[in-house]
C-alpha cells in the first residue's frame, strides 16, 4: 500500500497558472498525509530490528564491499570459541599420539620376544636332535656339575640334620617329663624316696644338657640352609641366566652363519649386518656373565670352606661333650662359637623373630 501512495504522489502532476504561480491543489494535504505515513512506517521497521533483531553471536562480517557475494561472509560465533577449540584439538591430538607410541612400542617389544623365542627353540632342538653345535666351556662346565653335585649332598646332610634335631628335642622332652615324674614318685613314696631322688636328678641334669646341645644343633642346621639354600642358589640363579644366554648367543651365531651361506644381493647384505649386530651384542652378554659365573663359584668355594670348616667342628665338640657327659666342656663349646640359648619357655619365637 505505501509503493502504491508513493507512486501516486510522484506521478502527480502540479498546474502552473498564467503568472507561473503553483495553484492550491486539492491533493497537497494527500501528498503530506503520505510522506508522514512513509516515516511512520520506517520508525516501526527500524524498532522492529531493534527489538527482534538478530543476536551478536549470531551477526556475519562481510569480508567484501557492499552487495558482495555470501563467500567472503565469516560467522563472528567461530571467531568467538577459535582459541579453545584450537587448544581442546591439539590436546586430544597430543593424547591420541602418546597412546599410539605406547601401542607401537609394546608391539616392537612383543615382535622382539617372539623372535628372540622362536630363534632359542629352534637352536634347543637343534643342539637336542644333534643337528646344531653349541659353544661348550669344559672347565667351567665341569665346575657347575660340581656345584650341583654338592648341592644334593648338602640338601642331603640338611635333611639328616633336621631328622637328628627333631628326634632329640623329643627325647629332651621325654627326660623333662620322666625327671618331673620321678621326682613327684619321690615325695609320695617315703620307702623309694632316695632312688627316686637320684633318677629326677639324673634326668634333670640330662634334659639340661640336651638343650645345649640342641643349641648347637640348631646353629649347625642355620647355618647350612644359608648356604645351600641362598649362597649356592644365588649361584645357581647366575648359572641359569648364562645357560640362556649362552642359547641366545648359539641360536643368532647360528643365524648369522645361515645369512652368510645364502645370496650377496642389498635385500641380504642388510640381513646380515642386522645379524652381525644381533651376534655382537649376545655375545658380549654371553662373556660377561660366564665370568660373573667363574666369580661366584669361585667365591662360593672359599665361602663354603670357610663355613662347613667352623660347622663340623662345632657339631664334632658338642656332641662329643654332650655323650662324654662333660657338661663345661660343652658350655665352653657354645661359648667359643658365641650361641646364646634361649631361656626355659621360649620355645615358640617372638613376633620380631618371625618377622
Amino acid at each position: 500500500m505505501t509503493d502504491s501512495i508513493m507512486s501516486k504522489a510522484a506521478t502527480m502532476e502540479i498546474p502552473i497558472n498564467s503568472n507561473g504561480d503553483t495553484g492550491t491543489l486539492p491533493e497537497d494535504d494527500s501528498l503530506e498525509q503520505a510522506a508522514k505515513l512513509q516515516w511512520s512506517l520506517d520508525e516501526k521497521d527500524l524498532q522492529q530490528v531493534m527489538v527482534s533483531g538478530p543476536n551478536l553471536n549470531e551477526t556475519s562480517i562481510v569480508s567484501g564491499g557492499y552487495g558482495g557475494t555470501a563467500e567472503g561472509i565469516i560467522p563472528t560465533s567461530s571467531i568467538k570459541g577459535s582459541n579453545m577449540h584450537h587448544s581442546s584439538s591439539s590436546s586430544s591430538l597430543t593424547a591420541e599420539e602418546m597412546t599410539r607410541g605406547v601401542a607401537v612400542e609394546k608391539l616392537e617389544s612383543v615382535k622382539k620376544w617372539g623372535l628372540n623365542t622362536y630363534k632359542c627353540t629352534k637352536q634347543m632342538i637343534s643342539e637336542r636332535f644333534g643337528r646344531g653345535s653349541r659353544t661348550v666351556d669344559l672347565e667351567l662346565e665341569a665346575q657347575i656339575e660340581v656345584l650341583r653335585d654338592t648341592k644334593r649332598k648338602y640338601e642331603n646332610v640338611l635333611r639328616l640334620a633336621r631328622a637328628l634335631t627333631n628326634h632329640f628335642y623329643n627325647m629332651v622332652q621325654t627326660q623333662h617329663a620322666l625327671g618331673d615324674t620321678f621326682a613327684d614318685l619321690s615325695q609320695k613314696s617315703p620307702e623309694l624316696r632316695d632312688e627316686f631322688g637320684y633318677n629326677a636328678e639324673t634326668q634333670k641334669l640330662l634334659c639340661k644338657n640336651g638343650e645345649t646341645l640342641l643349641g648347637a644343633i640348631n646353629f649347625f642346621v642355620s647355618s647350612i640352609n644359608t648356604l645351600v639354600n641362598k649362597t649356592m642358589e644365588d649361584t645357581l640363579m647366575t648359572i641359569k641366566m648364562y645357560e640362556n644366554a649362552r642359547l641366545e648367543f648359539d641360536a643368532y651365531r647360528a643365524d648369522l652363519e645361515e645369512l652368510s651361506m645364502g645370496p650377496r644381493d642389498a635385500v641380504a647384505m642388510a640381513r646380515i649386518d642386522a645379524a652381525q649386530q644381533q651376534y655382537q651384542v649376545h655375545k658380549e652378554k654371553y662373556e660377561r656373565l660366564r665370568s660373573d659365573v667363574t666369580i661366584k663359584l669361585k667365591f662360593l668355594e672359599e665361602n663354603k670352606v670357610k663355613v662347613m670348616h667352623k660347622q663340623l667342628l662345632l657339631f664334632h665338640n658338642a656332641i662329643s661333650a654332650y655323650f662324654a657327659g662333660n657338661q663345661q666342656q660343652l658350655e665352653q663349646t657354645l661359648k667359643q662359637f658365641n650361641i646364646k640359648l634361649r631361656p626355659p619357655g621360649a620355645d615358640k619365637p617372638s613376633w620380631l623373630e618371625e618377622q
